[in-house]
């Protein structure tokens, strides 16, 4: 070409600040650093306000007066399209419409210009949240791995001495074996995951376990590890606790994995680098030491290792500068600026993205959310840094500290290409720039989709008030917010056309059940409308026989509102052709009520699984009695008298009397057609029992119930419980949960708990640290009645009268049956059941918070009955005191216990031992075989 010809040619446009909006706005970005999101299932185990705040517990309370919060809320009504009035209830309302009307968009929303996720899966195991290929369907490019080192050495650990023991800990070779196995395990790994392709770098949380200072050498951190490690070993299989928290133990996973990464290069790296370390530094909740979470700590360790890339990850807040520092003097340390979007305010994230351009190159800065359960998470994130990094660059524009063409580049180099390069990804940016042409600027048209677009494309943008001919991202929010899943609703009414009526039900403080029956039609305009049906918060205070109470409140409203998840249809047998459902309370807003026995329990099993990462399962059984009605004989002679007076006269009689635990004798064999109609009325309800047996006492047989999640198992067995007695009463018997009944004949209630994940050192913290210690206040909701204490005896296997536990030992209150699973015996079927396993968690998750490393627990496994020991037999036990031997007394003891009142609602027990007195007074005054046939019509 003649040169001529080229300097007539114009020159390029130069790039406006129009141009630079339009990349900062819409540049895709590769996520350097998130976190899977949580599965359906789990998606109400975390407080949705934890997404502005590394607060946890009753510190997170305050987030809600702290500017990123507020700042977070106003953005989120944008993102729901809520009224710009709306609180932070009406945002997680609607935010609940658009999870049950079409969660995809959502996630089409939030990861709208992201065009990959390198993901830390370490956070969470599978069974709370997705895989994270799975996460691939909301983005152009697949999702890669960053391997947590510690994960894969506390799952190898717990694999390597599954099965070892006390005795394995006296052999001298056991640690040297295990050490060899460890370390030859750890590298494999570690070596498997640098050959894979899906996985993009690596992490370490040795901030979060011992600090930053970490041993610098390889060789003077290999032999401090040896007497740390036996340690742990000790933990592993004493406590079956296998998180790796020791200094040494952590710098040598830490030294170990750098060999292995310096040793790997990656041939075709251009950069001559190993696969990135990426270090959590700075910003961390209130497990870390925020003075060890320094960078400054790592820099002997960087120079050490100058052939792996160091990414110092969440801005390193509040030591930004530190990390700044070490990321512009070595060529292979990177500064992550994620984390502080959203966790930070305006202010604060403009001070942080200035301090780390005071030194930093613009090469050397990676974007990313830490994104983690929530996908607003990562929409906040986004939106947030584009907003405060535009309003930063336009300023440094402006002040001609940069032109918009560098600002341009370096914006592009943060979003997309740093990360493209470090982690070597070969990823290609789909972008359309912002044309100049002469007369004005100009949008080029999207190109057509093809495959290699995402499974949700970006919605288009949210219209303006002048812009009516778009349609919404979302349908417009309903005017009253969903309550119900009606979806739920429906394909339960289209099983099950032929119901026309549902018992709305609810369970008092007194076990009582309460019922209200609706037709079809207006327990479906109930659900439709997101009504709720009132009632007198007097209702909750009264007793059995709507007896007053101090705990009667005659002002004001609670509304149930049945929970769908319940919904059951009845026994075919049943005279209405219905549909049964248990219930929560609301206050006049629909906000839950602690106090309510239903949502106290959800309360304390979602605090469980949250904070500290254990599940349940429930199995209760049921015993039952059943008894013959009599007829009163009649009194010629005395013609006042009526039955209860005559003392010789037994209203009940047990169902059959040649009986024993496990037979079936001939008069048993008769009641065959009672039995098989009961078990025939549960499976049309869609409850399947494991088995049902004869138990010992006269008339008593007992159905075991699957195990189910804590207030699924309680609601299933309060619908098998009505069942059971309804068909009795169809064979004209009384189906009784009476604890005695009879003299000699002893009815409990048992439940077996589940702890997921089981291990010894849960188990211990849970039950032993948690429960024993809170076994006689537990009693007053466990066995609420005068009545229940019969049963507290020794040698009757009903668990006994100390205050102990024993693995298979069932004169015992709490029976270890296996690791992970216990049984509770000092159970009976007057308990709000929903009273008393919310006790037992709340109990545990006391036992868990209390917890310390290598704690010793003074209650030891009994092994034989406790009852036969000596005094300083059970000294050395641990077994120091009874159980309760008076419901007076249990109720005492849990008024003292201000831990677990505190744990619980304390409206709610304080509202319970005013009932309970006053129940008492009144069964005081009633003589001894009255109350007894008064509490079997009545449970």
């Amino acid at each position: 070409m003649d040169p001529r010809q080229r300097s007539t040619d114009p020159a390029p446009p130069v790039p406006t600040l129009e141009q630079l909006r339009h990349v900062v706005n819409n540049y895709p970005l590769i996520d350097n650093h998130a976190h899977n999101l949580l599965l359906p299932t789990h998606i109400d185990t975390v407080p949705f306000e934890s997404i502005t705040s590394e607060a946890q517990g009753r510190a997170l309370r305050d987030t809600f007066k702290s500017l990123p919060h507020l700042r977070a809320a106003r953005q989120l009504r944008q993102l729901y399209q809520c009224s710009e009035d709306a609180d932070w209830e009406d945002i997680l309302e609607q935010r609940i419409e658009w999870l049950r009307s079409d969660p995809e968009k959502l996630y089409a929303k939030c990861f709208a210009g992201t065009h990959a996720l390198l993901m830390d899966d370490g956070l969470a195991g599978p069974e709370k949240v997705y895989q994270y290929d799975w996460h691939d369907r909301c983005t152009k490019a697949a999702t890669k791995r960053i391997v947590r080192i510690e994960t894969v050495a506390e799952r190898l650990m717990e694999s390597i001495v599954r099965d070892g023991t006390d005795s394995d800990l006296d052999h001298p070779t056991y640690f040297t074996d295990t050490w060899l196995t460890f370390t030859e395990e750890f590298e494999r790994e570690i070596q498997e995951a640098i050959q894979d392709s899906d996985v993009a770098g690596f992490k370490t949380v040795v901030c979060y376990r011992t600090g930053l200072d970490i041993e610098p050498d390889y060789e003077q951190a290999a032999r401090d590890v040896g007497h740390p490690f036996e340690r742990y070993v000790e933990r592993c299989i004493r406590k079956r606790k296998f998180r790796i928290e020791r200094k040494a133990l952590n710098d040598y996973l830490v030294l170990r994995t750098l060999e292995i990464l310096s040793e790997r290069i990656p041939p075709q790296d251009p950069l001559g680098l190993a696969k990135p370390l990426q270090l959590h530094t700075g910003l961390g909740d209130n497990d870390i030491s925020l003075r060890q979470s320094n960078p400054a700590y790592l820099q002997p360790l960087i120079e050490n290792y100058s052939r792996v890339p160091f990414v110092l990850l969440h801005s390193a807040y509040p030591y930004t500068r530190e990390a700044g520092y070490l990321a512009t003097v070595y060529k292979h340390v990177y500064l992550d600026i994620g984390e502080v979007f959203p966790m930070v305010s305006r202010d604060g994230q403009k001070a942080i993205l200035r301090q780390s351009l005071e030194i930093v190159p613009g090469s050397k800065l990676l974007y990313s959310t830490d994104g983690h359960w929530f996908p607003e998470t990562y929409w906040l994130a986004n939106k947030q840094f584009r907003e405060v990094w535009l309003d930063l660059l336009t300023e440094y524009v402006e002040k001609e500290d940069l032109t918009p063409h560098q600002a341009i580049n370096i914006t592009k180099d943060i979003l997309f290409n740093n990360s493209n390069v470090l982690y070597n990804l070969h990823y290609q940016a789909e972008f359309q720039e912002l044309e100049l042409t002469p007369k004005s600027l100009a949008w080029r048209s999207q190109p057509t989709s093809t495959p290699s677009q995402p499974a949700f494309p970006p919605p288009p943008p949210v219209p303006s008030e002048n812009d009516q001919h778009r349609s919404p991202s979302f349908p417009p929010p309903p005017r009253v917010p969903q309550v119900y899943n009606v979806e739920t609703f429906e394909s339960f009414t289209k099983e099950n056309a032929d119901v026309k009526y549902i018992y709305v039900q609810w369970l008092d403080y007194t076990a009582t059940i309460r019922t209200r029956i609706l037709p079809i039609a207006e327990f479906t305009s109930l659900i439709h409308s997101g009504s709720r049906i009132g009632i007198s918060k007097g209702n909750t205070g009264t007793l059995q026989n709507d007896g007053i109470t101090p705990a009667v409140n005659p002002v004001g409203q609670i509304y149930v509102e049945p929970d769908l998840r319940s919904l059951r249809r009845t026994h075919k047998k049943d005279p209405l052709p219905s549909a049964t459902v248990l219930c929560f309370w609301r206050d006049e807003f629909g906000h839950p009520i602690r106090e309510c026995p239903r949502n106290n329990l959800e309360v304390l099993v979602n605090e469980l699984q949250y904070n500290h990462q254990t599940s349940l399962l429930c199995g209760f059984e049921i015993d039952v009695t059943f008894l013959k009605r009599n007829t009163p004989p009649k009194n010629p002679f005395a013609s006042s008298t009526n039955s209860s007076s005559d003392n010789s006269f037994e209203r009940y009689t047990p169902l059959t009397q040649t009986h024993a635990w496990g037979t079936l004798t001939p008069e048993q064999w008769l009641q065959l057609p009672l039995l098989s109609s009961i078990a025939t009325a549960l499976e049309e309800m869609g409850i399947l029992i494991q088995q049902f047996h004869a138990e010992s006492g006269a008339g008593q047989y007992e159905f075991v119930l699957p195990p189910l999640p804590p207030l699924h198992a309680i609601d299933t067995l309060i619908q098998a419980r009505q069942a059971i007695a309804q068909i009795a009463a169809l064979h004209d018997l009384r189906a009784t949960l009476h604890p005695q009944p009879f003299p000699g004949i002893g009815t409990a209630a048992h439940a077996h708990i589940s702890l997921d994940p089981a291990s010894q050192a849960r188990d211990m913290q849970f039950w032993v640290g948690g429960v024993l210690r809170h076994l006689p206040a537990i009693c007053a909701f466990s066995m609420p009645e005068a009545e229940s204490y019969g049963r507290v005896v020794d040698d009757h296997w009903t668990g006994g009268t100390w205050v102990c536990w024993g693995t298979q030992n069932r004169e015992t209150p709490l029976r270890r049956v296996e690791e992970g699973r216990w049984e509770v015996r000092c159970l009976d079927g007057f308990a709000n059941m929903y009273f008393a396993v919310a006790a037992v968690v709340a109990s545990g998750i006391l036992g868990i918070r209390s917890a310390g490393v290598g704690e010793v627990y003074l209650q030891k496994d009994v092994t034989v009955n406790p009852s036969l020991l000596t005094e300083e037999q059970r000294q050395a036990l641990g077994i120091v005191e009874r159980m309760p031997r008076t419901v007076e007394e249990a109720l005492v003891r849990l008024d003292a216990d201000g831990e677990l009142r505190e744990a619980m609602a304390d409206g709610l027990v304080y509202d319970f031992l005013r009932m309970k007195k006053s129940e008492l007074e009144m069964l005081g005054k009633m003589g001894k075989r009255e109350r007894r046939e008064w509490l079997i019509e009545r449970y």
